[in-house]
């Protein structure tokens, strides 16, 4: 099997190549991996360092907006999985014209690759967030979506594309959902990568608002594995959610996060709350669960203790990349 990876040098893109070029998806044992990215600030080369020398490895340094480098490199993939994204919301309040560009352009320009190319299937990875807030209970698939910043909104976009590449084209698609993300290799403008680096730096971190709003935490390692169920077996036009185990307040995970760096709430500030954040998300894995046996294997106490290890012993590869920026 032939994989297209978009985003590949991202923290979860390059989460999926390394487990899928050491063994880790049985069912694609032998898969041969293109590993495209355009090297913006949040893609890392280093990321794939570990299977680099793995010789079913390409890696292409070039843009999913750049249609002639697509129909140069997708004839002869099986499949492409799209993990190419602009995704940190602070970024997308303060200009959210990348966001449409790569988000929604660069979607329909993979897409429309794809099509020409007659991709065999076309996994989409997007997120929770294209559903806006929730009160109480959990998402299932078939909510509206409702999105309330530009960055949800322009995933909101290309999940829109996608489903109408199925219905328009037949192209075989599976779109993802995911709850937020932690573990290695994580940019350190995401929350818990931020807060550890900044904690094992001596400084403060920063709490928005009252602290209270909730978040659903999935380790990366499980979300890769969803997203491996559903490009395996997934209904062609469908939609799965790969939740995680563990619904927190943004003060509760601040707690874990000082105990586990060993600081006090001295070093924390309160800072005005984000423009139009989102008080509550929460996704119902039920489906993915029934049709394809995912559950998350990662207990997320486990998997903070071993994602705050992760950046105390890998100072060399978090330093060079904090400096400044909308965090």
């Amino acid at each position: 099997m032939r994989v297209l990876v978009t985003g590949a040098a991202g923290f979860i893109g390059s989460h999926y190549v390394r487990t899928l070029l050491t063994g880790g998806y049985p069912g694609c044992r032998d898969a041969r991996v293109t590993a495209l990215d355009a090297l913006s600030y949040a893609g890392c080369r280093e990321n794939l360092a570990p299977v680099a020398d793995r010789p079913g490895l390409t890696f292409v340094r070039g843009d999913i907006r750049d249609t002639a480098l697509l129909d140069d490199l997708l004839p002869g993939h099986d499949v492409v999985v799209h993990f190419a994204a602009e995704s940190h919301v602070d970024r997308s309040i303060i200009d959210a014209t990348p966001f449409v560009s790569t988000n929604v352009l660069g979607t329909q320009c993979l897409l429309d690759a794809a099509v020409r190319h007659r991709i065999g299937r076309f996994v989409h990875v997007s997120t929770d967030e294209v559903y806006g807030s929730i009160d109480a209970g959990s998402w299932r698939e078939t909510q509206p979506l409702a999105p309330n910043s530009p960055y949800a909104a322009s995933k909101a976009g290309g999940d829109l594309l996608v489903r109408a590449a199925h219905r328009t084209h037949g192209l075989d698609v599976v779109i993802t959902r995911c709850a937020n993300n932690y573990g290695p290799y994580q940019f350190p403008e995401k929350l818990i990568p931020r807060f550890v680096t900044d904690l094992l730096d001596g400084r403060q971190v920063p709490l928005y608002g009252d602290g209270e709003h909730v978040r659903d935490w999935v380790h990366v390692d499980d979300h890769c594995r969803g997203v491996q169920l559903v490009l395996e077996r997934g209904r062609p036009g469908e939609v799965y959610h790969v939740g995680g185990s563990i619904e927190l307040t943004n003060r509760e995970l601040t707690g874990r996060l000082l105990a586990a760096c060993g600081a006090d709430w001295d070093r924390v500030r309160r800072v005005a709350d984000r423009k139009g954040h989102d008080r509550r998300y929460s996704l119902d894995s039920t489906k993915i669960s029934e049709e394809l046996g995912y559950a998350p294997r990662v207990p997320f106490d486990a998997g903070l203790a071993d994602t705050v290890r992760w950046y105390r012993e890998n100072r060399a590869w978090w330093e060079p990349l904090k400096g400044g920026g909308p965090y």
